[in-house]
This record gives structure tokens, C-alpha cells and sequence, in this order.
């Protein structure tokens, strides 16, 4: 009875010897803040450097896309075969030739932003009103001037929908670099899972990954309707639109 007794003191002795490991904690925010900054500071580069970068290849492709129709299924095609590309296989295909880099990273994140850039790209184009082209054309406009013109300013909603999306979906995916050395947060979230599953470093790392993403998309939202404000005015006219004619269909 005296050696049950001994043996449960001991277990609760060494319990309370384990240390705390709370999910989070002001503690680790200000101890690492450096760490946090610069961590954070490499995952907004990534982010940033890859929507840029997707964007310049993006946009000739959809063009050439549109312009020439039969383009559009292999150009669509290819780069959807990129985007199923695993990260695992093509960091080990780029290493040896790029290496252990930054640079690794962003070719394997540009290569998947492209399909949602292209995509929205291409379907804006094609949504143009066919009475508008031909009203354009009517006038005289040239195919690169009714481009710049007509087609790319009434693309324009679809396009930033297309970059918002892919903007959130790199700040995700950013995260997977640690595989190579740069993986933003993701780096302190795999330090914190080596680190005896250090709760605070995981869960502040995954925080400010979805918070970055979240502030993405919120700043992208306000440029978008500050670049369109057509697109407000047309959405307020067609539900006053179907109001009137649902309050004309009831009177009837």
C-alpha cells in the first residue's frame, strides 16, 4: 500500500515537472518576435513576387488564347497538368538545377497560380457582350484597340476575381517551401512540430497564415471595387431592375 502510494506521489512529482505547453501564449509572440517578422516578411515576398510573376505569363496566354480559339484548349490543358504537379516532385526536379533557393519556391508557385489566372483571364475576354464588340467594330476599332479599349476593362471584375483567388491560395501554399528552406511561416509551424509539438510556435505560425490571407483577399476586395465601380452601378441597376418587375408581375 506504502509502494502504490510512493509510486503515484512520484507520478504526480514528475507531471508538475513537465513543462507548460499552452496553445498559445504572449510569451513566445515577444520572445521570437524577430523571428516572426522576418518569417512573415518572406512569406509577403513569396506572395506578392509570384501573383506579379503569374500575372506577366497569365495574361499573353489568355490573350492568345482568345485571339486564336484553337489555342485555348492546349494553352487551358497545359497549364492544368502543371497544377497537379505534386510539390514533393517538383522541388526534387527543380532542386538540381535551381538548388536549395528562394527561386525554387516561386517557379513550383507560379507554375500553380497560372491556372486560376489564365482561366479567369480567358473567361473575362470571352464574357464581353457580343453586341459591344460589334458596335466597336461598327466604329472602326482595331482588334489590339477594341482589346484595350473594350475587352480588358469589362474583363477586369472576372480578372481580379482570378487574382484574388489565386493570391489566397499562394499565401497557402507558400507554406509547403519549408520543404526546401523557404517556406514562410510554414517554417515555424515545422520547427514548432520538431520542437517536442511546440503548441504556441504551430498555432501563432498558422494565425498569422490565415490572418496574411484573410488581409490578401480584404485589400484585393477594396481595389477591386475601386477599379470597377461600373460593375456596382450595373449590379444596382439590374436588382432595381428585377424589384420593378417583380412589384409590376404582383400588381398584374
Amino acid at each position: 500500500m506504502a509502494s502504490r502510494s510512493g509510486a503515484t506521489a512520484a507520478h504526480h512529482i514528475v507531471a508538475l515537472d513537465e513543462p507548460a505547453n499552452p496553445w498559445f501564449t504572449w510569451d513566445y509572440v515577444r520572445d521570437n518576435s524577430g523571428d516572426l517578422q522576418e518569417a512573415l516578411q518572406q512569406h509577403v515576398v513569396l506572395t506578392v513576387e509570384t501573383i506579379v510573376i503569374g500575372l506577366l505569363i497569365a495574361f499573353p496566354l489568355a490573350i492568345l488564347a482568345h485571339r486564336y480559339r484553337l489555342l485555348a484548349g492546349p494553352v487551358l490543358a497545359t497549364t492544368g497538368a502543371l497544377y497537379t504537379v505534386p510539390s514533393l516532385a517538383l522541388f526534387a526536379f527543380l532542386a538540381p538545377y535551381t538548388g536549395l533557393t528562394q527561386r525554387t519556391v516561386l517557379i513550383g508557385l507560379v507554375m500553380y497560380a497560372l491556372l486560376i489566372l489564365v482561366r479567369n483571364i480567358l473567361a473575362g475576354l470571352e464574357g464581353v457582350p457580343p453586341d459591344v464588340k460589334e458596335a466597336a467594330e461598327g466604329m472602326g476599332y482595331s482588334w489590339s484597340r477594341m482589346l484595350w479599349k473594350i475587352e480588358l476593362p469589362v474583363a477586369l471584375p472576372a480578372v481580379m476575381a482570378g487574382v484574388r483567388v489565386a493570391t489566397v491560395s499562394t499565401v497557402a501554399l507558400v507554406t509547403v517551401g519549408v520543404i526546401v528552406g523557404y517556406g514562410g511561416l510554414g517554417g515555424l509551424m515545422l520547427r514548432g512540430f520538431q520542437n517536442n509539438f511546440y503548441r504556441a510556435e504551430i498555432v501563432t505560425a498558422s494565425v498569422l497564415t490565415i490572418a496574411l490571407g484573410l488581409a490578401f483577399d480584404v485589400l484585393l476586395a477594396w481595389a477591386t471595387r475601386a477599379v470597377t465601380p461600373w460593375s456596382r452601378n450595373t449590379a444596382r441597376r439590374s436588382l432595381v431592375a428585377r424589384l420593378r418587375g417583380s412589384s409590376e408581375e404582383a400588381a398584374a
